[in-house]
């Protein structure tokens, strides 16, 4: 064999990768057409089949196994070597960072600056979504890292990692005046905002709900942690907030706590790449001691004043 065409065979592992021809064509902005026409020229070269047709589903082949296995060594080596140039953007590294939208913003914001020196080495962007689409990214190595809600199950993301960080007991507020009922049963009093079903908290409140013997009226759900927090603001439902920002929400007017509980937890995970485990800012944030933030010791104003040196 004297030519091998590295496109095909990119064409080749992405759909492996993927599940099928739709979706690599959608990730490498192509039509299926295009993509199975490839595949098959990189057939003809190889001497023999790499998919066969499973009911509407594409299994590799016991030749397209042994081709994927190479072809995910030499890609895998080819990003991480990608990774490692765009490091540096003139003299900063950069630091690109996938950050769960149902996440408390401020609290991500100060995890993060655990990673940034003083000395300006560190170009961070940050991008925020869902947890899903965020660990497609990373898998895809368009991201360093991910801050979120939960872990990653490394079964099914095969050379991705997570790290808890710590997490928080989480508290409920409303407009003024108090409901009649004692918490939790004051939920039921009025309409709720809540963080998306899809999300941890989410799931975590479902369940918590039910042994609670609760059944309130949701009046919205919310991926956007920040947005949900906006509508209890304007006073359209009770919504909720980690516990220790308690003080800082109460100082908005008319806003009033109704309870809080440590049975719901929002947790926070650094999920990172293999790879990415010697990156300065990944390895400074999963060295850092979070315990006495997440326990609310560490005031707002001090760090605040720390960003201001940066």
């Amino acid at each position: 064999m004297s030519h091998l065409n590295y496109n095909h065979l990119y064409y080749f592992w992405m759909t492996q990768k993927k599940g099928s021809v739709t979706q690599a064509a959608e990730a490498l902005f192509l039509t299926p057409q295009t993509v199975t026409g490839q595949i098959k020229l990189l057939e003809q070269r190889l001497g023999g089949k790499l998919f066969t047709r499973k009911g509407r589903a594409l299994e590799a082949t016991e030749l397209g196994q042994l081709v994927y296995r190479y072809a995910d060594r030499m890609f895998g080596l080819s990003y991480e070597m990608l990774d490692i140039v765009n490091y540096r953007k003139e003299n900063q590294i950069l630091f690109d960072v996938g950050i769960a939208d149902a996440l408390s913003k401020r609290l991500a914001s100060r995890v993060l600056l655990t990673a940034i020196p003083s000395d300006g080495s560190i170009h961070l962007r940050c991008f925020e979504s869902t947890h899903e689409l965020l660990l497609e990214q990373l898998s895809e190595h368009k991201l360093d890292m991910i801050l979120s809600d939960c872990p990653v199950d490394s079964s099914q993301h095969a050379g991705l990692f997570s790290k808890r960080l710590g997490g928080c007991g989480v508290s409920f507020f409303c407009k003024a005046p108090l409901p009649e009922k004692p918490f939790p049963a004051c939920l039921e009093e009025r309409k709720l905002l809540i963080p998306g079903r899809r999300t941890a908290m989410g799931r975590q409140l479902t369940q918590w709900f039910e042994e609670q013997g609760l059944a309130p009226q949701i009046l919205g759900e919310f991926d956007d942690a920040a947005l949900m927090k906006a509508f209890g603001y304007f006073n359209q439902g009770i919504f909720m907030a980690p516990s220790l920002y308690q003080g800082d929400i109460l100082e908005s007017e008319d806003v009033v706590l109704l309870g809080e509980t440590d049975a719901l937890k929002e947790e926070y995970y650094v999920i990172f790449a293999e790879r990415m485990i010697q990156h300065p800012a990944v390895k400074r944030l999963c060295e850092s001691d979070f315990s006495s933030l997440f326990r609310g010791e560490e005031k707002f104003d001090s760090m605040r004043r720390s960003v201001t040196s940066f």
